[in-house]
Parts: C-alpha cells; structure tokens; sequence
C-alpha cells in the first residue's frame, strides 16, 4: 500500500505545482526523484541521470523542431494579417456568435489532417485570439476550446485518425486506424456535441455577467494589418491547407523514399549512422509541412512578415522552448513513475475488473492520466495488458477493433490533468494560468472520459462497431 500512496502522493503535489502556477520544468524532476527518494534513496542519482533526462532529452531530440516550427508558423500567420483575413471571413460566413464552433472546426480539421496537436495549438491560437476579441468572448475560454477541437474526437475517436494516439493500438491488436469505424463516430458526436454545449453555456454566462474579451492580457497577437488591405481568405488559408495536405503526402512518401530504416556514412567517420525511418517518418512529415508552410506565407505576404519578423521570431522561439522542456519534463516524470514499484502495482490491480472493455478503458485512463501522457499511459498499459484483454475480448466474442477503438479514445481521457504537457503547453501559450482556465479545459476531459464508457455501452446494446 505504501508503494501505492507514494506514487499517487507524487502525482497530486506535481498537479498542485502546476495548478498554482509553478514552473514544472523546476518540479517534475523533485516529484519524480520524491517519489525514488521514499522508495529507494539510492536509486536517485542513477533514476535522474539514466531514466529522467534520458527520457527528457530524448523527447527534446525528437520533438524540438516540431515545437520551434509550429511557434513559427503561428506568429508568420499572425505577422502577415493571415489570422485576421480568416478571422474576418469565419465571422462573415457563421456570425460573431459562432466564434467557438469556427474555431474547435479549424482545430478539428488540422488534428484529423495530421497535423500535430502540439501544432495545432500554436497555429490556432492566433486565430482564436482575434476571433475571440471580435466577438468580446472571455479569453479565459480560449484553451477549453482549442482542447475541444484538437484534444479530443479527433485525436482518437473519428476512424483513420493519423495521431499517434489512433495508431498505437494497431501494433497491439493487428488492427488498422479505420478499427471500430461506428463506434468512433458514435463517440465523436456526441463529444462534439455535449462540449459545444458546454462551451456555449459558459459564453452564456459570461454575458449575463457582463464579462467580455478582458483587457491587459499578455501573447496577445501584435501585428497592426490595415483591415482594408487585407489579403484574401482564399491566400491567407491556402498555408493550412498546405500543412495538412503535405502533411499526409510526406507520411505515405518518405517510407517510400528511405526505405524502414537509411544509413550513410558521415565524412571522416568509421562507422554508418543508421535511422530508423518508421519511428521518424511522422515527424519528418509535419516539419516538413511546417517548412513549406513557412515559407508559403513569405510567398504570399513578404513584406508584411518580414516588418516584424525580427521581433516575432524571438517571441516565437521562447515560445518553443518553454513549452517543449515543459512537455519533456513531463515525460520524464511519467518515465520514471512507471518504473516505480507503486506503479506496477496499480496497473496489476486493475487487471482484476472482469469485464474485458471496463477493464481496458478504466486501466489505459489510468495510466495515462498517471503519467500525464495519453500515447505514454497507453503505451505502458498495452504493453503489460494486451494480451490479457485479448484474452478476455476473445473469451466473450468481442472483436479487436473494439479494444482498439476504446483503447485509443481512453488514454485521451483523464491524460488532460493539470500536469498533462499538451495543457501546459496550450496554457503556456496562450499565457493564461490553470486558475483562469483550467476548469473548462477539465470539463472536456469528463466529456470525452464519458464518451467511451457511452461508447462500450452502445457496443454492448446493438452489437455495432
């Protein structure tokens, strides 16, 4: 038992730190190495250096460029009056009032494209901020709604998603991203549905208490664009499409092109760097997206970007950094988590729930809610689990494609707690505190949590999937 309290006593003092603003690059590492601490003290210099910054740096080495990238294209979106141009013709096109439904649509559309949800944050943003002011929305809504289109029916729920959070269970239960198909549906409607609701409600709210877009906000956009020289919709849109499109070429292309794994010698070196192409191919692709979708906007709008760019790139840049190490952090907190005795023992006790689709959403929620991380929980669960829930699934004549799906939309569930690094990152960006806008954000996690137990009861009443 005391193994058990010592990891969840590290789980609640990180997601205190994070709530009340305290930089979690700073208390990651104390809460995890806490935790060694009070199960073995000797193990923490070795958990610190070969488990928590191997893990950390790793993440960095992965995903860095991935994070400078999108802060890039976000603030050249911005710089050239792209945002506002969109902006603008959204709320012709909808009404002021359906700012929120355009802007979990514009989120939705990048996520289900392929585009990495860590991207998606930066890139809408912008969009969000000037559609928000426009209508005289709270700001302090702005990440519930980002989360909605980004983090959820999207991510997982909707059949053939491309994020990797759809694509880990395929390995596990042979299955494809399209598993499930009705069920996914079935899910993603209704978290569209209920959050938008919810959304909407907290507006409604807001207005009947005379609250607006608020003033002396910090990472507001900065670009003056003279409103009657705006670039056309069409142009100004023309770089997400390019992202997303490229997106998804460069993912079914550079497996073609290098082959599963590429090797080259490096001049004046013995010995061939060898890349392993199938656990880099995605990344590739969304920097490459990201590149030309950089350089799509100084196409279009060089002037106007390069008036500012000096000033924005820095900006961006910090951006970058600070929400990468705050996401690296993260991941290594989980890392050395779950290589804790407590750990295991939580994961083990789950596997007595008999029914095989509880026990698979309970333990993959939990987990990834544990870690913070939805691909990382997942991960570890199917890792140690699968072949018990295939065990079980195949007891009572229910298809993989079923744990798959419910796999899949689990671990985006409870991963969002405060210490989650997508969270960190959105509210990092958007410089608001967890105080100020966590709450919502929370609320689309019990929305998606609820979706899947909707999800396996569905499944269970009509046999579809």
């Amino acid at each position: 038992m005391i193994p058990v309290l010592i990891v969840l006593g590290s789980l609640g003092f990180l997601m205190t730190i994070a709530y009340r603003g305290y930089s979690v690059i700073l208390f990651a590492p104390v809460a995890a190495l806490g935790a060694v601490m009070l199960t073995d003290p000797l193990l923490v210099p070795p958990m610190f250096s070969s488990l928590f910054m191997d893990k950390m740096v790793g993440f960095i080495k992965l995903y860095f460029p991935v994070f400078l990238l999108g802060a890039v294209f976000g603030k050249v979106i911005e710089l050239s009056g792209f945002s506002k141009s969109i902006v603008g013709a959204v709320i012709r096109l909808c009404g002021q009032e359906r700012a929120m439904p355009a802007i979990v649509l514009v989120g939705a559309l990048l996520t289900y494209g392929g585009v990495s949800l860590f991207v998606v944050v930066f890139a809408v943003y912008p969009f969000a901020a000037e559609m928000f002011r426009q209508s005289n929305i709270p700001k302090r809504l702005i990440p519930g709604t980002i989360a909605l289109g980004a983090f959820t029916f999207t991510m997982d729920a909707l059949p053939g998603s491309p994020q990797i959070q759809n694509i880990i269970p395929t390995t596990f239960f042979k299955t494809t991203t399209w598993a499930a198909p009705w069920l996914g549906v079935v899910g993603a409607v209704f978290i569209l549905t209920v959050g938008l609701s919810y959304l909407n409600w907290r507006r409604q709210q807001a207005i009947r208490a005379g609250e607006g877009y608020g003033e002396g906000h910090s990472q507001e956009p900065t670009a003056s664009v003279d409103a009657s020289q705006l670039p056309s919709p069409l142009i100004a849109i023309t770089p997400l499409v390019l992202v997303g499109v490229l997106n998804k070429v460069l993912t079914d292309r550079i497996p073609v092109w290098y082959g599963t794994t590429h090797s080259f010698l490096p001049a004046g070196a013995k010995a061939e760097l060898v890349t392993d192409v199938s656990k880099v191919a995605a990344i590739w692709a969304v920097e490459g997206a990201l590149l030309v979708g950089i350089l799509s906007v100084f196409a279009f709008a060089f002037r106007r970007v390069c008036e500012g760019f000096a000033e924005g790139s820095r900006a961006a840049v910090a951006g970058s950094l600070l929400a990468s190490m705050n996401t690296a952090s993260e991941y290594g907190f989980g890392a050395v988590i779950a290589a804790l005795p407590g750990f295991l023992l939580v994961a083990s006790a789950l596997q007595s729930i008999s029914n095989p689709l509880l026990n698979e959403a309970i333990t993959v929620t939990a987990l990834a809610g544990i870690t913070g991380s939805a691909s990382g929980g997942m991960s570890i669960a199917l890792a140690a689990m699968s072949d018990h829930f295939l065990q079980q699934a195949s007891a009572a004549g229910i298809s993989p494609e079923v744990l798959h799906r419910v796999a899949a939309m689990s671990s985006g569930g409870m991963d969002t707690l405060p210490h989650n690094g997508a969270v960190i990152t959105l509210l990092t960006v958007t410089r608001l505190t967890h105080r100020q806008a966590y709450g919502d954000i929370f609320a689309i996690t019990l929305v998606k949590t609820c979706a899947v137990f909707l999800v396996i009861g569905f499944y269970y009443l009509t046999g579809i999937y």
